[in-house]
Parts: C-alpha cells; structure tokens; sequence
C-alpha cells in the first residue's frame, strides 16, 4: 500500500510539473513553491524509492506487478500529449487513455490485496475489475470537475485541461453533436485567449447534454465497480469498498 500511494504521489507531483498547475490538496504545488526542477527530482525519487521498498518483499510478484502497472501509467501519459489538440479524438481512444493513466494504478492497488499464489484467481480478477472499472468513473468525474468545479473546493488547480488543450468526455461528447461549421467555431474559440474559453464552453456544454452524458457515463463505471463486489461476504472491510463508488461519484473534491 506504501509503494502504491508512494507512485500515485510521485505522478501528481510531475503531472503538476505537466499542467503548469499551483495548488493541490488545498497547498501550493512543489513546482509552485520551489522550482520545476524540484518537482522532477522529488517525483523521480519517490518512483525510485518506491520500487526500492517493493524489491525488498520475498516475492517479486508485487514488484512486477507495480513495474508493469507503472509503466501502463507513462504510456497513458504519453498518448494524452500525443493526442493534445486533438478535439474529435474519439470517446475509445480517451477510455483507453484513461484506462491506462488513471484506472490501471486502481486496478493494480486492488489486485495487490489479493494473494499471489491460491484458488482464488477469479476473486482475484473480479478485484482488479472492480478497481478499474472506479478508476474509471474517477477520471471521468475528475474532468467534469475541471470545467465545473471550484478551486476552493477542489483543493487544486482547475482548467488545466482546456488551458493544455486536452480533449474530455465532455468535450467529446460536445464535439460529436456539433455540426463541421460549428466545430471549426468551437476550434477557434478553444484555441484562443484563455480567460475566455470556460466561459464560453461551459453553457454549451450545458445546452448539448454533454455535463450530464459524462456524468451518466461515470455513474454507469461506478454501477459495475459494485457489481464486481457481489457476493463477497459482509464485513467491514467489504463495507468500505462497497461505499467507494457512490463516494466517488458524488464527490467534490
């Protein structure tokens, strides 16, 4: 669990470095207080150590595990700034983008929970379902949240998305109803002076469908997150993972 917080602390910390952001969780960002060569060197020794921590097990099942699943994170990464500007990119193409920068890390974090070795592979593939399946829903709710959410709120820098031109469901979906003409205007507009994009995306956005489309969509990962958790026997720990997909759809933050 240390070596899996440990690697999701290390990319938030380059991908602020990514996004140019401020603030997060409610302070400044290590690029904001100090420098972009702070953040890279602290994000890089966070990685290191982490895997320093998991070659320490008796098994390098989790090691490996942590390696592929890491390496999944960078590819997701990679393909996003590929795909930077890229406005009719196509609601596939962002899943599995996601899937990779986002949901696989969820994925992994609850297949380790599982043992290695044992009768229980199908328990075990049903977990790191689950796990995807709110990673998921997660990043959907997390690009909603970057066009209608509030900083105060949110703890972190938001509109770094439009602001790097990265194409969310939202967006996507956005795009998909508007006609060549008005593409080439939403184009335009996206494209142009920063203080005016949000302002102007959010009632179209609103208009089309495309806040609650994406909001459904997320929903809709989070309703089969719980179906993977039928069946599991009643106890506490059971009951936690039962509340996170209602908590992550709903959440503000």
């Amino acid at each position: 669990a240390t070596v899996v917080e440990m690697i999701h602390t290390a990319t938030l910390v380059h991908d602020d470095v990514l996004d140019m952001a401020t603030m997060r969780r409610h302070c400044e960002t290590v690029n904001e207080r100090w420098d972009t060569e702070s953040s890279i060197l602290l994000g890089d020794f966070l990685f290191t150590r982490a895997f320093h921590l998991a070659s320490t097990l008796e098994s390098t099942w989790a090691c490996r595990l942590i390696g592929e699943t890491t390496s999944q994170l960078c590819e997701g990464e990679i393909r996003q700034k590929g795909n930077q500007g890229d406005f009719g990119l196509s609601e596939s193409d962002y899943l599995q983008i996601n899937d990779a920068k986002t949901a696989s890390l969820c994925s992994c974090a609850c297949r380790l929970g599982m043992p290695e070795k044992g009768d229980q592979h199908k328990l075990a593939d049903r977990m790191a379902s689950f796990g995807r399946y709110l990673g998921q829903s997660f990043q959907i709710v997390d690009d909603l949240l970057d066009v209608t959410g509030h900083e105060s709120i949110a703890g972190k820098s938001l509109g770094t998305d439009l602001q790097h031109q990265k194409a969310t469901l939202p967006l996507i979906h956005l795009w998909s109803q508007l006609s060549h003409k008005e593409q080439q205007l939403l184009e335009k507009m996206l494209r142009g002076p920063a203080p005016e994009r949000l302002a102007h995306l959010l009632p179209m956005l609103r208009r089309h469908g495309s806040i609650e489309y994406a909001r459904q969509r997320a929903i809709g990962l989070a309703e089969k997150a719980s179906d993977c958790l039928q069946g599991l026997p009643q106890n506490e720990a059971t009951e936690m993972l039962q509340l996170l997909p209602e908590f992550v759809v709903h959440r503000v933050r």
